[in-house]
């Protein structure tokens, strides 16, 4: 979620292989709907990143390749803040976004979210996220003012 200097919201789904910037998928997104992200690694340095807007139909994909090699290292489930010219932008009054079906697959495994870290966003006034992990396939990212 972007909230203008004006008050007007929009939303955007993007995608990161680390350490490479984020990119954005050209699909819409608005809020309230219901999101549906793949990624399918094809080899620790290729794979495909697919995200689907269930609520509207509407689908995008990525195909992706880095000289990194970060294939079935890791998952993260984020709502975090971001840069613009090198500055973090006023963190927004998100509600709570929850994130469902939370699971990493290997051909040897699944792995769920307990036992996973935790980070939460908070500045100079305190913290202003706050995390519940409900079970192991599901985590609740809430505001937390104050």
């Amino acid at each position: 979620m972007n909230v203008a200097a004006d008050g007007s919201v929009s939303f955007d789904a993007w995608y990161e292989w680390f350490p490479d910037y984020s990119y954005t998928f050209d699909i819409a997104i608005n809020a309230g709907d219901e999101v549906s992200m793949t990624v399918i690694a094809s080899s620790s340095t290729e794979g495909t990143a697919i995200i689907e807007n269930i609520t509207t139909g509407d689908q995008a994909y990525i195909d992706l390749s880095s000289t990194y090699a970060l294939g079935g290292q890791n998952a993260e489930w984020i709502v975090e803040d971001f840069e613009v010219n090198n500055q973090l932008v006023s963190f927004a009054d998100f509600g709570t976004v929850a994130f469902t079906n939370c699971v990493a697959t290997t051909e040897q495994q699944r792995v769920g979210v307990e036992g996973a870290t935790i980070i939460e966003i908070g500045d100079s006034g305190g913290q202003l996220t706050g995390v519940n992990i409900v079970n192991n396939e599901e985590v609740v990212v809430f505001w937390k003012s104050h």
